[in-house]
């Protein structure tokens, strides 16, 4: 099953997207260390380099933060992944051993969680 897959990426990683309680406040730190550039919306942030892969930063109401190393809070980030055709990757990622996720709170993208537990989302490109 997996083998058809060899050589064929079903999805694109645009980013990695991080909770916060901050969303700008953390753009601009991790832009001033990577010097990259910082774009802020009210919920939302992100720090990106000219070419590559962006940092995003989500705000989440009540954010606690991780306790790492120890595992009363593990560490809280997920990532956005684009695909062409959200029914073909959901289809191909469950049979690589991801689940759907219950919750799927939007149109253009899906929660799953992979095989370790770790949420991830299939958003439309």
């Amino acid at each position: 099953m997996v083998d058809i897959l060899a050589g064929m990426a079903i999805a694109r990683l645009p980013l990695v997207a991080i909770d916060c309680p901050d969303p700008g406040a953390l753009a601009r730190f991790y832009g001033a260390m990577l010097d990259w550039k910082v774009d802020v919306s009210a919920d939302r942030a992100s720090a990106c380099p000219e070419v590559g892969q962006c940092i995003a930063f989500h705000r989440v109401a009540d954010y606690v933060p991780p306790t790492w190393p120890t595992r009363e809070r593990p560490k809280q980030m997920h990532l956005d992944m684009l695909v062409d055709d959200l029914d073909a990757a959901e289809e191909t990622v469950i049979e690589l051993g991801a689940t759907k996720h219950p919750d799927q709170p939007g149109t253009s993208y899906r929660v799953f969680l992979d095989p370790a537990g770790h949420p991830f989302c299939l958003c439309l490109d």
